[in-house]
């Protein structure tokens, strides 16, 4: 051998060191996977969004034609958008669940009314557009009249069937899967009563899932369904959030889950991000939960942001922004598109194919899901790669030998197709390169919806009138007005109290079950920009009532808790009347909430006073109960006036805000008030308002679409 290697040129050996040293490192850099039809694997639930968990959807009800129309298609719609294959909403409870409340369909004990709100819209038209989505639910805040103000209780069992009958009888739909209750604890009691009063009510096919907590023992109660036979068979679900953003799924309770032949599902998971980064979060998301917990069923909160930017997390969690509905103007996020990559490639009833699930060598994580025949889709993120990587894909087995189409995205373009594959032998050889999002499939139809001419985004409107009167049958309409978003408790369009027509009440009686801290009634509309300006209404008391209207209003919480910061004008039914400046929760430094509340107060550091403060109050004859009154505040710079009747009754000077919304507030306690409203009006300081109403103009009913 040394012979022949001193009869060689030393240019000839280092090229053969250097040729094969090369093939060698090539076969250590390509990761192999094997792919066989036959492989078997979990049942594959699908990927989606959460749709409440706060009032996401507010400002969407009040759309115009086509605009409305179009951002439900991209969320919804099969091989369009997003095409999310799951969707889990909040049964309104009247509370407020973080960014907002929606109305209940059964404020108190004796009281139905399935045409309240939004929820069941939203939910109707989801399921038009892709009749295979999965529908699942479950409550937040309830009203206070459920087990006396104890939710773990029959009555919140006979609540929930309630709505059902109503998702059945009135809008033909059906629930496949149900909670306890969102984040609230556990109560094993609760769910045996659930289950049996589920099954005595025709909704046995329900599935329940529990317990749907975040914190770090979220999953100690696997364990308890080994012991306890009801609870096993009344739980058909292991169910909790953030695997992703918290604490993933033990070996231990994967294989007990196994042992128990139940699934383990993410009813929330957290993306907080902007831009291309949440786009690939999401898709991390997705694959993470299964590959490291065994999550076979993922939704995220929340999906489209019919929200006021004031309102907490109006903006990073959301797939759509569609926060201007008098323009018709939305945006659409990165983060629709990381949905895409999953949502157009796969089904409910697909399988996690074993052995297509890994963590790659260079950084990211591949998951592989096979249709009941011979398709599959691979979905691949590279998120903390650093180079390129090469994976070898090897197909058996009766698996499709299709060309593969394939979709990508990167930080420069988001959700396009690249040229196809077509596997050779049954083997194909993918180059892919760091913090990118690949989709490849045997199926085909993929697209990248979207629509001409999106209306530019244009203010507030400004004045602002509103009568009630355009609202003839408020059932259609969910007896919600356009623009208002409730905080907490409900505002609903009804009759006068001297059947003159038609106004805004304050209807929930008691305070609620509410999901975090409570506080009173209230409801904002408006720009956020506004700062000298006079917003006033007509108002109706009841005895005991107190009421108000609210301006310069630039914060309602942060998701856990809703005291606003901005100013109120009050008048009880006794004739006291008071100007009160509202600067948040007393103790702003005070930790509530979860670690993720937490974070955002210590984020916040706000050294700044709390709690409320009258600023003035005046004493006023001729006021009583069961009379109409008009109330106006008025701002102009620190100066701040109040009205009533059309007479100045004080004013006081105050600069801690100088801009923000409008909005209607009534009085808290154990009794909530319930007074009226009725032509609201914002405008410019004394100038003059144009009649009739300028509010309701092609405003479309949300259960009559044209």
């Amino acid at each position: 051998m040394k012979a022949i290697f001193n009869s060689v040129p030393l240019i000839l050996l280092l090229f053969f060191f250097k040729s094969n040293a090369q093939q060698i490192m090539y076969q250590d850099s390509v990761q192999m996977v094997k792919l066989k039809g036959n492989a078997g694997g979990k049942r594959f639930d699908g990927i989606g969004v959460v749709n409440g968990g706060g009032a996401t959807s507010v400002l969407l009800k009040d759309y115009p034609e086509p605009q409305r129309s179009q951002i439900l298609d991209l969320v919804y719609k099969p091989k369009f958008g997003a095409s999310v294959s799951a969707l889990l909403v909040e049964i309104p409870g009247d509370g407020n669940s973080t960014q907002g409340s929606m109305p209940s369909h059964m404020h108190t004990r004796n009281d139905l009314d399935y045409s309240r709100g939004y929820t069941w819209w939203i939910l109707q038209q989801a399921k038009k557009r892709n009749p295979d989505l999965t529908l699942d639910a479950t409550a937040w805040s309830a009203p206070g009249w459920v087990g006396n103000g104890n939710f773990w209780s029959q009555d919140a069992a006979d609540y929930y069937v309630k709505w059902l009958q109503g998702l059945r009888e009135v809008y033909g739909l059906e629930l496949d899967a149900i909670g306890c209750r969102n984040e609230k604890g556990v109560d094993y009691n609760f769910a045996k009563t659930l289950r049996s009063t589920l099954n005595a009510n025709g909704f046995e096919k329900i599935k329940l899932h529990g317990f749907d907590l975040w914190w770090k023992d979220k999953l100690d109660f696997v364990k308890d369904l080994f012991k306890d036979e009801q609870l096993r068979n009344s739980i058909d679900i292991i169910s909790a959030h953030t695997f992703y953003e918290g604490d993933a799924a033990s070996q231990q309770v994967q294989q007990m889950a196994q042992k128990l032949d139940k699934p383990i599902w993410n009813t929330e998971d957290h993306i907080y991000k902007k831009g291309y980064d949440c786009l690939i979060s999401i898709v991390e998301c997705f694959n993470r939960n299964f590959i490291q917990s065994g999550v076979t069923k993922i939704v995220n909160w929340y999906d489209i942001a019919g929200v006021y930017p004031i309102e907490p997390y109006s903006e990073d969690p959301a797939a759509i922004l569609a926060q201007w509905p008098w323009s018709g103007h939305y945006q659409v996020r990165e983060a629709l598109w990381g949905y895409a990559h999953y949502g157009q490639f796969s089904k409910v009833g697909w399988q996690y194919l074993n052995g297509g699930s890994v963590n790659l060598k260079g950084g990211g994580t591949l998951v592989t899901l096979k249709s009941p025949a011979k398709d599959y889709s691979i979905i691949i993120e590279t998120k903390n790669a650093k180079a390129p990587q090469q994976i070898r894909f090897e197909i058996s087995e009766g698996l499709s030998l299709k060309e593969l189409c394939v979709w990508r995205s990167n930080e420069k373009e988001h959700f396009v197709q690249q040229a196809g594959i077509k596997p050779a032998k049954g083997t194909f050889t993918l180059t892919v390169e760091p913090n990118s999002v690949y989709s490849l499939s045997t199926t085909k139809g993929q697209q990248k919806g979207s629509f001409a001419n999106i209306p530019d985004s244009k203010p507030f409107p400004f004045p602002y009138y509103e009568t009630f009167e355009e609202y003839s049958l408020p059932k259609i309409w969910g007896y919600l007005p356009r623009y208002t978003a409730d905080i907490v408790d409900t505002f609903e369009i009804t009759e006068r109290p001297d059947k003159k027509g038609k106004c805004l009440r304050q209807v929930v009686p008691e305070a609620t079950i509410s999901w975090g801290p409570d506080w009173r009634p209230y409801s904002i509309l408006g720009d956020a920009q506004w700062k000298d300006y006079e917003v006033s209404a007509d108002v109706y008391l009841n005895a005991g009532d107190n009421v108000g209207v609210m301006g310069r209003v630039n914060h309602v919480g942060t998701g856990y808790g809703f005291i606003p910061k901005g100013y109120y004008l009050q008048l009880e039914d006794n004739g006291k009347c008071s100007i009160i400046v509202s600067r948040g929760k007393e103790d702003k430094k005070e930790l509530t909430g979860d670690a993720e509340q937490q974070a955002i107060i210590k984020k916040q550091n706000d050294e700044s006073e709390g709690g409320e403060k009258v600023l003035g109050e005046i004493q006023l004859s001729n006021i009583s109960q069961s009379q109409w009154h008009n109330l106006k505040l008025q701002f102009e710079g620190s100066i701040i006036r109040a009205f009533v009747d059309e007479k100045q009754v004080l004013q006081v000077t105050d600069s801690l805000y100088s801009q923000g919304m409008a909005g209607l507030i009534a009085g808290g306690g154990k009794k909530l008030s319930t007074p009226f409203y009725d032509n609201l009006l914002i405008k410019g300081i004394n100038a003059p308002v144009s009649k009739p109403s300028l509010a309701a103009q092609g405003q479309l009913p949300i259960y009559i679409v044209r």
